[in-house]
């Protein structure tokens, strides 16, 4: 399997990440986001999209970081990270959608604004509006939901990390990135913790040093 991915994407972290913690072997390219790589030839033609992750594996090409999570987990989870049970893959395909959408729209546009200095999601850098006002906003609202949730659960589906945790994880962690403190939540502190310490776990840039962009 060959990955395109790019150091700083929290998008591409998850698939870096579940490999790490699965062990698998799999090819590495670099796509550089910040010298626009993503848009030009020859990965514009892999991807249309001019986004990163991409996964490669033979004749399948999956351009979407939620797509390949699943499909990895599918091949090498062992029934853990993608359950074979109808009722928890709903449970795990919700915290899907709520990292597409809710932590998407919201953290991961703040830090994008505040430490990159573009509004990503498709739009222009010079997009003009108030798009942080309504990143903080949708961030907020997001670490709340998820405090509710893990103030009961230690993961986010199943009783046992599952690619819910991964998808949600990444923009939850780097959320100081984008000048929103996870002072407030206690309980999704913990829980970043515990993912921490989950056995081949790594890292990423911004996690341990949020304000690295801006130094």
């Amino acid at each position: 399997m060959k990955l395109y991915s790019f150091e700083e994407s929290g998008n591409s972290y998850k698939a870096r990440l579940l490999f790490s913690l699965l062990n698998i072997d799999y090819e590495l390219v670099n796509v550089s986001l910040l010298d626009d790589e993503q848009h030009q030839a020859p990965f514009i033609t892999l991807n249309p999209r001019g986004e990163v992750p991409v996964l490669v594996d033979g004749a399948l090409v999956l351009r979407d970081s939620s797509a390949i999570l699943l499909y990895v987990a599918g091949l090498h989870g062992k029934g853990e990270w993608w359950p074979t049970d109808i009722a928890a893959q709903a449970q795990i395909m919700e915290w899907l959608a709520f990292a597409a959408s809710w932590v998407q729209y919201g953290v991961f546009t703040a830090r994008a604004l505040l430490s990159f200095g573009i509004p990503a999601n498709g739009l222009p850098a010079d997009f003009p509006g108030e798009v942080l006002a309504g990143a903080v906003i949708r961030a907020h609202r997001s670490l709340e939901i998820l405090e509710t949730h893990l103030r009961e659960h230690a993961w986010l589906a199943g009783g046992h990390p599952t690619i819910a945790d991964i998808a949600v994880f990444p923009y939850i962690a780097l959320a100081p990135m984008g000048d929103v403190s996870l002072d407030a939540y206690g309980a999704v502190q913990a829980w970043i913790a515990r993912v921490k310490k989950l056995p081949g776990f790594v890292g990423m840039p911004g996690l341990d040093d949020p304000r690295y962009r801006r130094r």
